[in-house]
């Protein structure tokens, strides 16, 4: 099908569509906008602060894990709030300091949002409600980009309406802009990027002026180098971009390919600094976690909550515990599949290959490994952004032509559909906005309930070792301890934590350990000679507790 009979068949039908009978829908997606604004900001500081948000914290002020092992995870005997000195700005620290710790600590995360973000708690203060804002003011501003893309690609206001509508309660995007991590600015500047793309490409077509062709791609560079200095993988949605443009432009070498290899080179080049740091302390800080194997069961099951969690609230970090999945997942399932046939059917190859390229591209790349290496690269539904969004472009052009098709059978069946979609989204909103952890805090999830038994008990002691997630984990438990209660954390990184057991000081009436290897606990039993018994645990938190009290 050419262009121009395309935009004869259905684009025509939407704009008429958009002026004449469906135009209450305007007044509906307006509702949807302000419904997905309000839940990104309702209700900002109600979910627990996890391990990566108190690692985020801890780079924006400056600090790196050397230096909190050495005055904090020593051994010696603490109090809860003494851990808010490295959660917080403070004149001790700099700007450059925040450069720093993530240069030597965390060099896989660039620092242009943990920049952004110590600008922001500057100026508004130190609250969980202030940090988490950010993310949340980033993912507003998704809004007009998506909707500007999808007139560049589908040349219909529609699509772009229901496109708004699907991501603004969408409960992946919402749970994402209320956390203080960099993946709702990375959302931003992959639509952003997009747009600029496909707006240069079109101004090539036309024979635009060159100060205008020249301006886009400018746009488009800055886009991909902000969002390589945001997150690395911006770099394969840029590899997607380069096939879309090659493809479109028929394998030939024309002004569109070069301008393209052009801007491309500048934003690779801007980011080689940082890259040169991330590959020179990879294996110290990369996240080597991704390359542990799990079962093949396992990892369909994942990728089942991916398409799931795009469009509806799972409850715990796995969600297959749920029944009620059995049902909704193969109808998303079904309606994301559906969506790309349709798109790749009924559309020129210059609006499908983009959908799929960006869908595509970065999730073959973390998909494939895991397949025949084995790991868990594409388990990570934050690593995944450009996949949920080519999964809702399609499923915009899907139901903006079919709610207002010909047929009446046909109509009335795709706006029950639509209506389904939008009644799940919004009431997992609406779950999501009350709750205080969610599926995203993964090794966090419960760490409220391990809180909950330790400020139960009188004068409290909690001991743990520095060792992988209790570091982070270690500071997102201080936001929701009692004051009362006392920690004792030996460090874990260097050596195994069974070489360092504290001494613990009497006159506690509880005694509880996180996480201890067994050789720990077996060495901390014989030491004091006491038992322990597990009072909870799930899969990343194991709490322990002394069964007589030392004295």
């Amino acid at each position: 099908m050419n262009k121009a009979r395309f935009r004869s068949d259905w684009l025509n039908r939407l704009k008429i569509a958009w002026q004449l009978p469906l135009a209450n829908l305007k007044f509906f997606f307006v509702v949807l906008l302000v419904l997905g604004i309000f839940f990104r900001f309702v209700n900002l500081d109600h979910k627990i602060y996890w391990h990566d948000e108190a690692y985020t914290s801890l780079r924006v002020a400056g600090y790196t894990s050397r230096e909190v092992g050495e005055q904090v995870f020593n051994g010696q005997v603490i109090n809860v709030k003494d851990l808010e000195k490295y959660q917080r700005i403070n004149p001790e620290k700099s700007l450059r300091d925040t450069i720093k710790s993530l240069e030597i600590d965390d060099a896989q995360h660039p620092p242009f949002y943990y920049i952004l973000v110590r600008l922001w708690v500057r100026w508004f203060g130190n609250s969980i409600t202030v940090t988490r804002s950010l993310s949340a003011l980033f993912s507003a501003l998704v809004f007009p980009c998506v909707y500007f893309l999808c007139l560049e690609l589908f040349d219909s206001s529609l699509v772009g309406w229901v496109a708004i509508a699907l991501i603004s309660i969408s409960p992946f995007h919402v749970l994402y802009a209320q956390e203080a991590r960099e993946y709702s600015l990375w959302t931003l500047l992959i639509l952003l990027a997009s747009w600029a793309l496909l707006k240069a490409l079109r101004f090539h077509a036309e024979g635009r002026k060159a100060i205008h062709i020249t301006g886009m791609w400018g746009t488009y560079a800055s886009a991909i180098a902000l969002g390589l200095y945001t997150f690395p993988f911006t770099g394969l949605v840029g590899v997607g971009h380069g096939i879309y443009v090659i493809v479109t432009e028929r394998f030939r070498v024309t002004k569109s390919v070069i301008a393209y290899l052009f801007a491309s080179l500048t934003a690779f080049l801007s980011f080689v600094p940082w890259l040169l740091v991330t590959l020179s302390t990879w294996t110290q800080t990369g996240a080597t976690w991704t390359a542990v194997p799990i079962p093949f069961v396992t990892l369909l099951k994942v990728w089942g909550l991916h398409i799931e969690r795009a469009f509806i609230l799972t409850i715990g970090d796995f969600g297959f515990d749920e029944p009620l999945i059995y049902i909704t997942l193969p109808f998303f399932l079904a309606l994301t599949i559906y969506s790309i046939y349709f798109l790749c059917r009924h559309t020129p190859v210059r609006v499908w290959l983009f959908v799929l390229t960006l869908l595509a591209t970065l999730s073959l790349f973390l998909l494939l490994p895991d397949l025949i290496l084995g790991g868990q690269r594409s388990t990570a539904g934050r690593y995944l952004v450009p996949f949920y969004l080519g999964v809702q472009l399609s499923i915009a052009y899907l139901l903006a032509t079919q709610i207002i098709a010909a047929n009446f059978f046909k109509q009335k069946f795709w706006r029950i559909v639509m209506a389904i979609v939008i009644t799940a989204g919004v009431i997992s909103c609406g779950m999501s906005s009350q709750a205080v952890t969610s599926w995203n805090k993964v090794i966090s999830y419960n760490n409220l309930e391990v809180a909950r038994i330790i400020n139960q008990a009188q004068v409290p002691l909690l001991i743990s070792s520095s060792f992988g997630v209790n570091f982070g984990n270690t500071f997102a438990l201080s936001y929701i301890l009692d004051p009362k209660v006392k920690l004792q954390i030996v460090t874990g990184n260097t050596q195994p934590d069974y070489l360092n057991i504290p001494k613990i000081p009497s006159g506690f009436s509880d005694v509880f350990v996180l996480n201890p290897s067994d050789q720990f606990r077996e060495k901390i039993e014989k030491e004091y000679d006491t038992k322990m018994n597990l009072l909870f645990n799930d899969s990343f938190l194991f709490l322990w507790k002394l069964t007589t009290p030392l004295r």
